[in-house]
């Protein structure tokens, strides 16, 4: 296969004819799986709290008493000598690190004490010289209620804006995506063991705005490709549909790509090789967010807007009449307007299944569309009303003019 033949120039061209919409079915039952245990997991497991939401305690040790895994062995054994537990432990500043953090479950001040003099024993320091802060849970519950309040108005411009610029199946579709995506990412959470943090609070709304413009995008193709399309008996609208994702799907791409390359460069340069544990959150959940968003925008949301167009009486008679067409064409006939033959021929389901080969031979371009294909062009030109030459109206060639 030659290289202007290659998936990558037919995704580049929108003519890759990858069937998304047609296999709805299996996209949705993939989807609603991964949900199940996502939720599941969110239920009966729950998240592991960062101390901001969980309450505790936080002590930053000078990095001259040796590694992060000699501070965080000696810092578990002397808290849980007061009835706490080590929760986090990371290196924190740039350039070879300030000092490690340790984040522990809830001491009162007399144990917070006894903790820094067992510390400063044991690593031969001056026990003033680690220091100690308390957080509680309090300020967490804040930030979650704000977090909430803000998604709820978030959920409800979104709305309102798509309503306006498309349409209610569409904002449906659209919320429906972003939904999931916030299920599947809350999900990835909960199983792998993230903690949650402000910050990740912070990039869940961050995400919620590159998945809306990834939708957007989509939408506003399927519009362009499915504008007066009754009108038109060649394709249906799931397959306009299809289309319209095949057509954008490498905008996604490049869209996502970029996005997810500087984000991927915070997560794992800035908090892997530099030590700046503040940007692991962040980064963290957008990462996962945005790889999310681009698979829900595309595998979700049109083949969920199909699903509901396809109920609008108007759409499902002009899918009827699509196939009844390719039925009457397949069988070397044309049904006449009205007759029983057309009249059961029109009864035929709507479904965007991708055309054969056979079928496609068959009907000599006049059928079906191939999944992903352009459609035909309008004929331009001709005689207007069927009259030839344009001639002059009804009257009789033998008539005598008066």
């Amino acid at each position: 296969m030659s290289a202007e033949n290659g998936l990558a120039a037919r995704l580049y061209r929108g003519e890759a004819g990858l069937n998304i919409v047609g296999r709805r079915k299996m996209w949705f039952t993939i989807a609603a799986v991964l949900a199940t245990i996502a939720l599941a997991s969110v239920i009966f497991t729950g998240f592991k709290l960062g101390i901001e939401f969980a309450g505790g305690n936080s002590f930053q040790i000078p990095t001259s008493v040796g590694t992060l895994q000699d501070a965080e062995a000696a810092t578990k054994d002397v808290v849980a000598a007061q009835g706490g537990q080590v929760v986090t432990a990371q290196q924190v500043g740039g350039g070879g690190g300030n000092f490690y953090e340790l984040r522990t479950t809830e001491l009162n001040g007399e144990q917070v004490q006894a903790v820094k003099t067992a510390l400063g024993q044991q690593f031969t320091i001056d026990p003033e010289s680690i220091s100690s802060n308390r957080v509680s849970e309090a300020w967490g519950s804040q930030v979650t209620n704000r977090a909430l309040l803000g998604l709820v108005i978030f959920l409800a411009l979104v709305t309102v804006y798509l309503v306006l610029r498309f349409e209610l199946n569409m904002a449906i579709a659209a919320l429906f995506s972003l939904l999931m995506n916030l299920v599947l990412t809350a999900g990835i959470y909960s199983i792998v063991g993230f903690e949650v943090t402000p910050s990740t609070i912070v990039g869940f709304l961050t995400i919620l705005g590159f998945a809306l413009y990834d939708v957007v995008v989509v939408f506003d193709k399927v519009q362009e490709n499915t504008r007066g399309i009754t009108a038109n008996n060649n394709q249906t609208y799931g397959e306009a549909a299809n289309l319209a994702v095949n057509q954008s799907l490498m905008r996604s791409i490049n869209t996502s790509v970029v996005a997810l390359l500087p984000v991927g460069a915070i997560l794992f340069i800035g908090a892997g090789l530099l030590g700046a544990g503040t940007l692991k959150d962040l980064g963290l959940v957008l990462f996962v967010g945005m790889a999310m968003a681009f698979i829900t925008s595309i595998t979700l949301a049109t083949p969920l807007l199909v699903v509901l167009k396809n109920r609008d009486p108007r759409i499902d008679a002009h899918n009827k009449r699509v196939q009844a067409r390719r039925a009457g064409i397949t069988k070397g006939e044309t049904p006449a307007k009205g007759s029983r033959k057309a009249a059961s021929t029109e009864a035929i389901e709507a479904d965007e299944e991708p055309v054969t080969a056979e079928t496609g031979a068959a009907l000599a371009g006049a059928a079906a569309p191939k999944v992903g294909a352009r459609p035909a062009g309008k004929r331009s030109g001709g005689a207007r009303g069927g009259r030839p030459g344009g001639g002059g109206g009804n009257r009789p060639g033998g008539a005598k003019r008066r």
